[in-house]
């Protein structure tokens, strides 16, 4: 929960959305802000003045519960913060994972990620975590902006269908990335359950989509513990064929001092059965370096 700092005291509303304005009613009293200097949001809230001179600190920020706890963490150049003494996700509703309220999924990126060089490695590596390259049909390691909270993406696609055009309107696909612990994760468990529901949320438009879990557990791999989420979804979208797909979740605790993850991801539609095999040896061959 965030609690409101007008630059001299804190209100003693608080809100689970930091992107709200100033609460109506006044501040309560409180204890300067002493190590929230720079705690505000980046790019977001009120200003105001603090002195001669100089700013002060206003706008929604994250506050613990008995003493304020400030964790600032700046990740790809955007001030994030974390509650150091918050609850567990599975004693914390505002933080569970399956409170879909709780769960702020990441804006589509306005600009094109950048092409990835096409090194012929016969792996396919973002961080720690790596798969052996697919053949073709699927395509060499590319770039994906939609994928939630994803960093340094590497997927191969395989076309499905077509437009009349002739362009990939549906496809199969893989692909690697990098979880960064200042996303918010607080393990395996957590992260997958956020990346599935953001994935199931935004990679289909408006369109309803079921879901029905075919296993959400604990996992190992390469010697790492890991969760994976295997679902099954269903949906009905003008224009495409499929009317289904299986998608397989696994965030991996790498180990890194840095608290990063690996996530591995792929989608398979129900009208191509063929490339099940592929994914399930990719994810079988993940290794950890």
């Amino acid at each position: 929960m965030f609690r409101y700092w007008d630059g001299r005291s804190w209100s003693a509303s608080t809100t689970s959305n930091p992107y709200v304005g100033p609460p109506a009613t006044a501040p309560a009293s409180g204890p300067p802000a002493g190590g929230a200097q720079g705690g505000g949001r980046s790019g977001g809230g009120p200003s105001g003045s603090g002195g001669p001179g100089r700013r002060s600190p206003v706008g929604w920020i994250l506050a613990g519960v008995g003493a304020l706890v400030v964790g600032a963490l700046v990740v790809t150049g955007v001030l994030l913060l974390r509650n150091l003494d918050a609850a567990p996700p599975d004693q914390d509703p505002e933080m569970n994972p399956s409170n879909s309220a709780a769960i702020q999924c990441p804006a589509t990126p306005s600009q094109t990620p950048t092409p990835i060089p096409d090194t012929g490695s016969d792996r396919v590596v973002s961080g720690h975590l790596s798969y052996p390259r697919l053949a073709p049909p699927f395509s060499t390691p590319e770039p994906d902006s939609r994928t939630p909270f994803g960093r340094d993406v590497r997927s191969q696609v395989a076309p499905v269908e077509k437009s009349a055009d002739g362009t990939s309107s549906w496809v199969a696909g893989v692909l690697i990335a990098r979880l960064l612990a200042g996303d918010g994760f607080y393990g395996p468990q957590q992260g997958a359950a956020v990346v599935a529901q953001c994935i199931v949320g935004k990679f289909y438009g408006d369109n309803p989509v079921d879901r029905k879990d075919l296993r959400n557990q604990a996992t190992t791999i390469d010697g790492h513990p890991g969760w994976i989420i295997e679902m099954h979804l269903t949906f009905d979208i003008p224009g495409i064929q499929a009317k289904g797909e299986t998608a397989t979740i696994v965030v991996v605790d790498t180990g890194s001092a840095d608290g990063e993850a690996g996530l591995f991801y792929s989608s398979i539609p129900d009208n191509a059965p063929q490339f099940s095999e592929p994914a399930k040896q990719a994810l079988a061959a993940l290794r950890v370096s």
